[in-house]
């Protein structure tokens, strides 16, 4: 039952309220699709607040990953949480990751010609190096 009382209470944003929301006197992220007001804690980022203002206003998930934010840093973050992105916004703002494969067959030449040529170059160097240098 806290669950729901916790869900019920969650302020949901959408992308285009968070967009808003990136100047150096108000400035939001999203991280994991939890939206933060960061806006005081700009002048105290050790990275500085450009790194932040940077990201202002989007997601910034991907940067601070990349980072390798510490146990500290991630708790630290708690204290600015405002509420989560939208359910119906999640999607959108991750769609940027998705990347399209194809599985079983392909009609990609690239999926034969690069393993020929490196079978090639290697047949080369092997004729070169070996035997080449062997009747010398």
């Amino acid at each position: 039952m806290d669950d729901t009382v916790a869900e019920s209470t969650t302020k949901y944003y959408t992308l285009e309220e968070i967009r808003q929301h990136n100047l150096q006197t108000d400035t939001w992220l999203i991280i994991h699709d939890k939206v933060y007001d960061v806006t005081s804690f700009l002048g105290e980022h050790p990275g500085g607040e450009d790194v932040m203002l940077e990201q202002g206003g989007s997601d910034a998930t991907e940067s601070f990953e990349d980072v390798g934010h510490s146990i500290d840093a991630r708790e630290m973050l708690q204290q600015y949480l405002i509420g989560e992105l939208h359910m119906d916004d999640r999607n959108k703002e991750n769609d940027k990751d998705i990347f399209i494969t194809t599985s079983g067959e392909s009609s990609s030449w690239t999926t034969w010609l690069i393993p020929a040529l490196a079978a090639a170059v290697v047949g080369l160097m092997y004729r070169y190096y070996i035997v080449e240098h062997r009747s010398s």
